[in-house]
């Protein structure tokens, strides 16, 4: 009862989130901006919005292509197709359960390739490590090279240099009390976390053993690659963004890819996240909403159609 209760509220919380955020933005925007967000869809050159779709398809041959150096590591020699299959069904699970679609990646594979979930699961794990690991350095550059306008964006919201000075401190005082904690506290909690952690630093280390381990770490730049040009070609479909600079760009990636993570796919967040961003740099929030609307809502539905077309060609190609 209680585990069916956490998944109705882990599907329906981000959900409301989402479309309370939509809401809000539909409210607050002026009566010019969602004239200028109608515009924008109508006159909008959808050649690029095609064309990082395409881009968007490289992105998901590559993390199948690099699940499967993973699964040869562990002695398991699957098919290809099935890989790229239950990778397309996992994203669009995903848009349901934020992070559900790794459960089913595993469970598919076990049902069609016969890989131990556990197992499976691992692999997974280990991939969402190191693509946290290189979104990290995404936002280290991405901050570095912004930081004069994020600096002047807090100034000019109130914040003070000294406040800064102080949240630094602090951050730095928690940061070791925690490595304290984390050396000497013998508090279950802790012991739990630690226990968990080796397995994780077992998995990274695995990729370091596997045979292809280079083209494992090529291919997991590569998708990176490919989701930063996806969003990148997008700025030419309107005009009013076709002249942001690369940094920007890479701004808007970084916190468009945190919003995914927010609400069921990125759902009015990401739209949100985008006109926020863009508007640090003189885009107004309708045009904004607009280009967040676009890339949001055609990867959107990529997702669905790719993810329903792999879910019925699994049992079909895997008939015995």
């Amino acid at each position: 009862m209680k585990a069916s209760i956490r998944k109705f509220l882990s599907l329906t919380i981000p959900l409301l989130i989402g479309l309370g955020i939509i809401y809000y933005q539909y409210t607050t925007l002026s009566p010019n901006e969602l004239e200028k967000i109608k515009i924008s869809f109508i006159k909008a050159d959808y050649f690029y919005i095609y064309l990082s779709l395409f881009i968007a398809l490289f992105g998901y041959w590559s993390r199948a292509y690099r699940w499967k150096f993973a699964l040869q590591h562990l002695g398991y020699n699957t098919k290809f197709r099935n890989d790229l299959l239950t990778v397309c069904v996992s994203y669009l699970v995903n848009l349901t359960i934020p992070r559900s679609g790794e459960v089913s990646r595993a469970m598919l594979l076990k049902k069609y390739e016969e890989v131990p979930f556990d197992k499976a699961f691992g692999t997974i794990v280990a991939e969402r490590i190191v693509d946290m690991l290189i979104f990290l350095l995404f936002v280290a550059i991405g901050f570095i090279s912004q930081f004069d306008t994020i600096y002047k964006y807090l100034v000019n919201k109130g914040v003070e240099f000294e406040t800064l000075i102080w949240i630094g401190i602090l951050g730095f005082v928690l940061f070791v009390l925690f490595i304290l904690v984390w050396i000497y506290a013998e508090w279950n909690i802790i012991l739990k976390l630690k226990q968990k952690l080796s397995g994780l630093i077992e998995g990274m280390q695995s990729i370091l053993k596997m045979k292809e381990k280079w083209k494992y770490i090529f291919h997991s730049f590569f998708i990176w690659f490919s989701y930063l040009a996806m969003f990148y070609v997008t700025i030419f479909a309107l005009p009013e963004t076709a002249d942001i600079s690369f940094d920007v760009v890479v701004m808007g990636f970084i916190f468009g890819t945190l919003a995914v993570g927010f609400t069921n796919g990125g759902l009015g967040a990401y739209p949100l996240a985008i006109a926020s961003i863009l508007s640090l740099y003189g885009i107004s929030e309708g045009i904004g909403t607009a280009f967040g609307y676009l890339i949001w809502v055609s990867q959107t539905l990529l997702t669905i159609f790719l993810g329903l077309l792999s879910y019925l060609l699994l049992p079909i190609l895997n008939k015995k």
